[in-house]
């Protein structure tokens, strides 16, 4: 008996080891009792000299109709440039920030959004008091929030059979954050119809610093130079250079307040990693910030294409959570358990090359005529620069004194490369 004690000893303790191993992993699960969740992006555009640079981010967007916009006073939106003049203009671009939920009963929750430097331009579902007031000022910011969903009812799986989602076939990027274990959530603003959503959506524009800046070295451009101008460590710093749909990339695991480094963006040099093995680091990151795995995982696909497939140089890196919350104060009552904010900052930098290739298509453009330019703008459109056209042209003009008629037709030409392309004649 004596032995097979000892044996069953021996054969337990590698399950007691493991057991213990495994403790402090089981401990670390949040409390999902009632959590809340949310990650966004904030997207700068630098030129070569860190300079940040203001920009117009609205182009036309591919939203689902049903969402909400500002520029139509809470009207559901249509097919119309979404706030959407020329002449806005800003610094930052806060792109589809998302609040999801976790509950284990129904819940209805108070929950406020602040934006002391910024305007919320779209949203959904439908809130109660969007502070809409374009001559908002700073002390008004501070005091009203930007948006106030006043009645927000969790529903665990056991509540929501039967309740739909809105949809449509505009095959939107905006679906792919609906793919997570979160709650239903159900909203009934006043004198409206209950919305159902799996998150609380919303888009806006502001005119503040981003704490990363980035410049280029004036003798060799593929030396890229980041600064964390800051006062809290960004994580997670990936340098990516993208054209013909490959993707090359270097990572900065931490950057300190004030601190520099320099990293060599050759693309010829590059070590061989693919978009791929680029997608999985981010949503590792993603999840050491503290999202869940399918959190992390809708994150990355509702901003592939634009992060790792756009034509361009960029830093994509994780904002410290005390500068959402400064930036983006964010109130829920009653408070959840546990509350994770992870955003990703984007830096956009207008490269020389970029400013170069945008200048010379205009010059051909100036210099041409009816016959020649239509070929002029599909050579400029061929460039990929896509919504940061706008900010390339507006650097180029910056630095040229030109004629007011080369001035004018730059903008022309800007305006057809924005637009869509025509579609192919049928066969």
């Amino acid at each position: 008996m004596c032995d097979l004690g000892r044996a069953m000893k021996t054969k337990l303790l590698p399950l007691a080891v493991l057991l213990a191993t495994l403790a402090p992993v089981f401990a670390a699960e949040p409390d999902l009792a009632f959590a809340a969740h949310e990650w966004g992006t904030f997207t700068s555009v630098q030129g070569a000299d860190g300079v940040q640079m203001d920009w117009n981010p609205l182009a036309v967007s591919e939203l689902p109709k049903f969402v909400y916009e500002r520029s139509r006073a809470g009207a559901k939106r249509g097919f119309v440039l979404a706030g959407k003049t020329a002449a806005t203009v800003c610094r930052q671009r806060m792109e589809t920030p998302v609040i999801y939920f976790y509950t284990d009963k129904a819940r209805t929750v108070d929950v406020s959004v602040g934006f002391p430097q910024g305007q919320v331009t779209e949203w959904y579902p439908q809130e109660s008091a969007a502070d809409l007031n374009p001559l908002r000022t700073a002390a008004r910011a501070a005091k009203v929030p930007a948006l106030h969903w006043a009645k927000v009812d969790i529903l665990p799986k056991t509540e929501s059979a039967g309740l739909t989602l809105p949809q449509e076939k505009s095959g939107s990027h905006y679906y792919a954050a609906r793919a997570t274990d979160a709650a239903l959530l159900r909203v009934t603003a006043e004198d409206k119809k209950a919305e159902v959503e799996k998150f609380l959506f919303y888009r806006g524009t502001g005119s503040f610093q981003a704490p990363l800046t980035v410049t280029l070295d004036s003798a060799d451009a593929t030396r890229v130079t980041l600064k964390n101008a800051g006062t809290a460590a960004l994580r997670d710093l990936f340098v990516c250079t993208a054209r013909g749909g490959a993707v090359s990339w270097e990572k900065v695991d931490s950057l300190a307040p004030g601190a520099e480094v320099t990293v060599v963006a050759d693309e010829g040099k590059a070590k061989k990693r693919s978009r791929e093995m680029l997608a999985a680091a981010l949503r590792e990151s993603l999840v050491q910030r503290g999202l869940f795995a399918k959190e992390a995982a809708a994150m990355v696909q509702t901003w592939e294409d634009s992060w790792l497939g756009e034509p361009g140089l960029r830093v994509l890196y994780t904002l410290p959570r005390a500068w959402t919350d400064r930036t983006l104060p964010l109130t829920i009552t009653p408070a959840p358990k546990t509350i994770e904010r992870v955003m990703v900052g984007r830096a956009e930098i207008i490269t020389p090359v970029m400013e170069q290739a945008l200048l010379s298509a205009t010059e051909r453009y100036v210099a041409g005529n009816n016959e020649t330019r239509p070929q002029t703008v599909k050579e400029a459109r061929a460039l990929g620069l896509g919504r940061f056209a706008e900010p390339t042209l507006r650097r180029v003009m910056m630095a040229q004194q030109r004629a007011p008629e080369f001035s004018a037709y730059s903008w022309e030409l800007l305006q057809k490369i924005s637009a869509p392309a025509p579609a192919a004649a049928a066969e």
